[in-house]
């Protein structure tokens, strides 16, 4: 017999190589082989040698050897459990007492694991209770979807000092400012009438207001580039020293009534004829002009006289330092006349009364002072105060007279500004010339304005490029009270914006652009204070609230302020229609401004502006409204009239015929026919209504359905003569019933 083992391929018998070392019982189950098949479970160096203090050849497992290899099926090197971790430490039975291996020779490598070999040491993993791979997998996604517990909620710390916020924030940045829950401002925002949302944008006047009622007091922050921005030109001239103050032209401002010769007396003041270039004979624009009388300058404003150019003569009155109150002799005041003197005393302003048409057979200088006296306007002559001048602007009597009595009021005045400082105006008019691009009118009321000047104008900046006089002269500079026709703004501004002259033309467009995007804000901010709990209760019980929209553009701005006031007059004077200006703007009527009016089912206005030739094709294709005025009369009749054909038809009830029931008769199709004889005036079949009387009270209302005489069908039965009708849908008619014959007429709605 050999020294080396016998190696038995063929499977299960005992006493083979392959079951070395296992104790005796521990077989594997019927038909499956047993662990370890085939190998050595623990082989040594030197390939198939038995294990050391183990006899060769034999079958059997020493009993008492310290070195005694592992039992089979939880060899110590086996390899892992399919499924299980390559690390996982092998799982050896209770019973079994794994021997050392000898420290002189290092592990040797696991043998490759054969057909599930290690399946009863997976038994064990699991019998010992620890968990699968498979368990820990879905202990671990347990884990992770379990919710987390949110941390605690800190408490709210409110400032205690006052609260600095913005000019304009929303009312989250108002929250996060203040420490109050947005959900309390926006109750707090509702009780006051205002309706929000987290993100709508407020002014700081609003805020303030709000967070009052939290008892928590703020400031408004200033910016750091906008400290140094004029926002009352009053305030430059008191901050400006005595020591370079100089005498400065008055600006003098022409008022009155329509028609009562203001452009006349310019026109004859200047020598040129302003009025024949104006439609109409109406002044729509402001003009600045200046004239020099005894080697002195006198500059004119002329404002409209018609009443929808009130805030053009309001800025009118704001720049001024005197104004010349023109009343017609032959006509008297009238009420733009008195709206003309609430604005020279709102703007605290000195004033002259000069008397027009002096020259006419029908001059009563006398009355006109009588009725200036009533409305508190007291003249010299009678121990007032304002001087009164008696002139004719179409005979040029008494010019000089008036121009002196400027001059002296100026002087008592005594007016000065700084030619040496920065300039600062006032935009007396701005509008976009097609070759020139934003060209605006400005009236220089401290400083003096170079060529190059950088400036900021309201939301505009721009560089000054080229200044022009009221007659069309080149300037290279302006001094104090004097008009200029500016050209270089980068947009077109607003009539009464101020001017200003700026060190960095980068920080003036800084300050425009943050000016426009607080413009947007506070608009936004008007809006949502405008939309009241009131105004929804209103709008619900009057029904749908119809609107005209607008969309306007003018040759200048202050048109489309006019034309603005004019509709604001034609709102509050009725509630049925209102008209809304959705967009307006000053220079041609452009392609999308048609798209705007297809958009929003919108009228387009243009007043002394017309459609672009896209813009007209754009807009005869889609059939959009586009109507065209240079006098404001008519576009206040037009809108008059379409605001009227907006309203609902009206109708009144005209009583054609009475008749009363004699007879009734039941038809086979039980309908019941009352023959009835017409007492006065006509019975129709067609467009007329019955109403079925009985004792007075109205029992039905309806329509003849069908109206004989005898057989045959008539058309109309009058007074005097017998009929049968059927009422249509009403069978309860009885003899001596009234019948009452009438029909509604529409009204035409007027404003």
């Amino acid at each position: 017999m050999s020294d080396k083992p016998r190696r038995d391929t063929g499977g299960t018998g005992t006493g083979s190589s392959r079951n070395a070392g296992q104790p005796s019982g521990s077989r594997a189950p019927n038909g499956a082989p047993a662990s370890g098949a085939g190998r050595n479970p623990n082989p040594q160096a030197g390939g198939n040698r038995p294990p050391a203090n183990q006899p060769s050849g034999s079958g059997r497992p020493a009993p008492s050897s310290r070195n005694t290899p592992p039992a089979t099926g939880s060899p110590r090197n086996a390899p892992p459990a399919a499924g299980s971790p390559r690390n996982a430490p092998p799982a050896t039975p209770r019973s079994a007492t794994p021997a050392p291996r000898s420290s002189s020779a290092p592990p040797p490598p696991p043998p490759p694991a054969r057909g599930g070999g290690n399946a009863r040491g997976g038994r064990s993993q699991q019998s010992r209770g620890r968990p699968q791979p498979e368990e820990r997998e879905r202990e671990r996604d347990n884990a992770i979807r379990r919710p987390q517990t949110p941390p605690p909620a800190r408490p709210v710390v409110r400032p205690r000092g006052p609260v600095a916020l913005p000019p304009v924030m929303t009312v989250r940045e108002l929250s996060e400012a203040t420490g109050i829950g947005a959900a309390d401002i926006l109750k707090a925002m509702l009780k006051a009438g205002m309706l929000a949302n987290i993100n709508q944008q407020i002014d700081y006047e609003t805020a303030a207001l709000i967070i009052s009622d939290f008892g928590i007091e703020t400031t408004e922050i200033v910016p750091e580039q906008m400290a140094g921005i004029v926002e009352n030109i009053k305030d430059v001239l008191k901050a400006q020293p005595p020591e370079e103050m100089r005498p400065r032209p008055p600006v003098v401002t022409i008022m009155g009534h329509v028609d009562h010769g203001k452009t006349k007396l310019l026109d004859a003041i200047r020598s040129t004829r302003v009025a024949e270039g104006e439609a109409g004979g109406i002044t729509q624009h402001i003009g600045a002009y200046q004239v020099e009388v005894n080697h002195r300058k006198i500059t004119f404003l002329d404002t409209p006289g018609h009443e929808a150019f009130t805030a053009m003569r309001a800025r009118g009155a704001q720049v001024t330092d005197i104004v010349v109150l023109v009343v017609a002799a032959d006509d008297g005041v009238k009420p733009q006349t008195e709206e003309a003197i609430a604005h020279v005393k709102a703007a605290g302003v000195p004033m002259i009364v000069a008397i027009n048409k002096i020259d006419l057979p029908t001059a009563n200088p006398d009355r006109i002072k009588q009725q200036l006296a009533a409305i508190d306007v007291i003249v010299e002559e009678y121990g007032g105060n304002v001087p009164c001048v008696h002139v004719s602007a179409r005979q040029k009597i008494n010019i000089d007279g008036l121009l002196e009595m400027i001059l002296l009021v100026a002087d008592l005045e005594d007016l000065r500004a700084n030619p040496n400082a920065p300039a600062v105006g006032t935009i007396i008019e701005a509008k976009l010339d097609k070759s020139r691009g934003p060209v605006a009118t400005v009236l220089i009321q401290n400083g003096t304005l170079h060529l190059e000047d950088n400036v900021l104008v309201g939301s505009v900046a721009g560089k000054i490029k080229s200044m022009f006089s009221d007659s069309g002269k080149r300037l290279r500079h302006a001094e104090p009270s004097t008009p200029v026709e500016i050209v270089g703004l980068e947009g077109v501004p607003q009539a009464g914006d101020i001017l200003q002259v700026m060190d960095d033309l980068v920080v003036a467009r800084e300050i425009a652009l943050q000016r426009q995007r607080q413009q947007r804000a506070e608009a936004m901010a008007a809006s949502a204070r405008g939309t009241s709990l009131e105004e929804l209760f209103g709008k619900v019980k009057q029904g749908q609230v119809k609107e005209l929209n607008l969309i306007l553009k003018a040759d200048v701005q202050g048109s489309l302020d006019a034309i603005a006031h004019l509709i604001e007059q034609l709102n509050q004077s009725q509630s049925e229609v209102q008209t809304r200006i959705i967009h307006r703007g000053v220079g041609a009527i452009t392609e999308g401004d048609v798209n705007l009016a297809l958009a929003s089912h919108a009228i387009i206005i243009g007043f002394n502006a017309r459609p672009d030739p896209a813009a007209r094709r754009h807009a005869e294709q889609h059939g959009i409204d586009i109507r065209f005025y240079n006098i404001i009369y008519q576009l206040q009749d037009d809108l008059k009239k379409a605001m009227a054909g907006m309203l609902a038809p009206t109708y009144k009830e005209v009583v054609e015929g009475y008749a009363e029931v004699r007879t009734t008769f039941r038809l086979p199709t039980r309908e019941i026919v009352a023959g009835v004889y017409v007492t006065d005036g006509k019975i129709t079949r067609t467009g007329q209504n019955v109403r079925v009387l009985r004792r007075g009270v109205v029992i039905h209302d309806g329509k003849i359905s069908s109206l004989k005489r005898f057989k045959d069908d008539v058309r109309e039965v009058t007074a005097g003569y017998e009929c049968g009708l059927i009422v249509e849908g009403f069978n309860d008619i009885e003899a001596g019933d009234a019948l009452e014959f009438y029909r509604q007429e529409q009204v035409a709605a007027t404003l």
